[in-house]
């Protein structure tokens, strides 16, 4: 509603003379905030525009000169306008200076910010006239392009010369005062102004220019923070903030009533082929896979099937088909809408076995052509192609009101880091089981135990309060899906203060545990291990996962 008719109504004589007096006192109250012009629709008079690139600018061009917009613009901007055929006004006219110092300052100048963050009311207009400051209604902006060169040359001079000044100002300066202005922050938003222009006669309303306010200091914090990470280099792994270079706003958090946002760049991992966006339950699995395949990336081919972070199914072969259908067959009920991922390329048989299953996410290193169009066939399902099995050596978490930065637990243990601990050494094969066994249990949520044979997850226990339950929760896992507990062996992700696990393990056939030890009772389960002919070796090391 405009001034005037919020005065015309307040004159009505229907009103009773104390009601208009308080209802006038509330109105001037109102007008003297920054309150109701942002409720208004605003149409576009005048436009400021200054891009790198330009392609997908002339729509907007044409439908600002059909719209009878004032256009004021630089340099290549100003050339690129001209040449169409629109009429354009000079920045340099509108300031009263040329471009100076090789084009850093161009626009900064109060006759150009003036026009940008005054607000539509009568104190600032009235500066603005003293002035001769036009106002401006709609600034388009595209950055230098700052990353590209970092990422196409080492010369820092031509590095440097690509930090904009100028432009983010003005991307800055227009944002803030959304209520009035409309800000194109890149060229990825040049569809968004255009169909406001063609679709509500070359106006904004305050919804438009919020959102594209949010988008404009989501521009500035990602140029800022890769700006900053050109010149943090070498201190990358002291920061928090150089794992900020990008973010994405995600149809929501963890459940629908969260918002959610991810910070960082997918697309220095993955190559998405397939599917929908990525959503925070999908990015929080596929990070838990892929440190499960990096332990594996270098091993024989190898399949995991997660579910809530928790992997339900692993298991490696002589071919991925062979592996595929032993990881199923560890959990084949929890793989439904699980995750999944290998280490080696999927072929189309492996493709088609796959496919017989409903999944949220498949991870692998590459996909063969067939493979590859048989699996796009799903529209929703979401393959990415990784590029390199690279984890974070730093961690971060948000706790109470701070965040706790941590290494990263990338160490795995390797045959020189078992140390015997009973009176039978294990055999090579069960070695390698035992391994397995530890890689596995080191990505199940505390306390965990894993079961495994023949490299292969047969059973798994996590996330409960105590060890027995985990143990017996693994036991019941293996049953229930038809696996002999005979020859197998058992990891724990801690070690054992007393020795009912080796027992309960014992009693169902399981020959030999892996476990970091450290209890002042660890010989309470060696001892029972060696009357009882089974075989423990010890770590050293402890995988906690909170």
């Amino acid at each position: 509603m405009e001034r005037a008719t919020f005065a015309a109504f307040f004159s009505q004589p229907q009103i009773h003379k104390n009601q208009a007096l308080g209802f006038r006192k509330l109105l001037q109250n109102l007008l003297s905030t920054n309150w109701i012009h942002t409720l208004k629709t605003k149409k576009i008079t005048s436009a400021l525009i200054s891009v790198f690139y330009k392609d997908g600018l002339e729509p907007i061009i044409h439908e600002l000169h059909k719209q009878n917009v004032t256009i004021y613009s630089t340099g290549g901007t100003q050339s690129f306008i001209e040449s169409l055929g629109v009429p354009v006004k000079t920045v340099e006219g509108l300031t009263g200076y040329p471009s100076i110092l090789d084009g850093r300052v161009k626009t900064l100048h109060p006759n150009v910010f003036g026009g940008i963050l005054a607000i539509r009311e009568q104190a600032h207009q009235s500066q603005l006239e003293q002035y001769k400051i036009p106002e401006i209604d709609l600034v388009i902006v595209d950055l230098y392009p700052f990353e590209e060169t970092v990422a196409s040359t080492t010369d820092e001079a031509e590095i440097i010369e690509k930090i904009d000044i100028g432009g983010i100002s003005l991307i800055r300066a227009a944002a803030k005062n959304f209520g009035d202005v409309a800000v194109v922050p890149s060229k990825d938003e040049y569809a968004f102004i255009l169909d406001c222009l063609q679709k509500k006669d070359g106006s904004t309303d305050i919804e438009d220019r919020r959102e594209l306010a949010r988008r404009g200091f989501k521009v500035s914090s990602n140029y800022d923070t890769a700006i900053f990470n050109y010149f943090n280099r070498g201190n990358e792994e002291l920061s928090f903030k150089h794992s900020i270079h990008q973010s994405e706003v995600l149809r929501y958090g963890e459940n629908p009533h969260q918002s959610g946002v991810f910070y960082g760049n997918l697309n220095e991992m993955f190559d998405v082929l397939n599917g929908k966006a990525l959503s925070y339950n999908n990015l929080v699995d596929v990070d838990a896979a892929v440190q499960l395949m990096r332990e594996f990336q270098d091993s024989d081919p190898t399949f995991a099937i997660l579910k809530h972070t928790n992997a339900c199914g692993i298991a490696s072969r002589s071919t991925l088909l062979e592996a595929w259908k032993a990881a199923l067959a560890c959990d084949n009920v929890s793989a439904f809408g699980g995750i999944f991922v290998c280490n080696g390329n999927v072929n189309l048989a492996t493709a088609q076995e796959i496919d017989q299953l409903f999944y949220e996410v498949l991870i692998a290193p590459g996909f063969d052509t067939d493979a590859l169009a048989h699996l796009s066939t799903k529209k929703n399902r979401i393959l990415l192609k990784i590029k390199d099995f690279h984890v974070q050596s730093r961690s971060f978490r948000s706790l109470l009101n701070g965040v706790v930065e941590q290494d990263t637990d990338l160490k795995g243990e390797t045959p020189a880091d078992l140390r015997q601990s009973t009176k039978i050494a294990p055999t090579d094969a069960e070695i390698g089981d035992l391994l397995f066994a530890s890689t596995c249990v080191k990505h199940l949520k505390s306390n965990g135990i894993a079961l495994v044979k023949d490299r292969q997850l047969i059973g798994m226990g996590c996330g409960q309060p105590n060890r027995v339950d985990a143990l017996r929760q693994a036991i019941h896992k293996a049953k229930s899906f038809g696996f002999d507990l005979q020859g197998a062996v058992m990891a724990s992700d801690a070690f054992f203060p007393f020795p009912d696990c080796v027992e309960i393990a014992h009693l169902e056939g399981i020959d030999a545990v892996i476990h970091p030890g450290g209890s002042i009772k660890d010989q309470d389960s060696v001892d029972y291990c060696d009357a009882n002919g089974m075989r423990m070796v010890m770590t050293g090391t402890r995988h906690f996962r909170h």
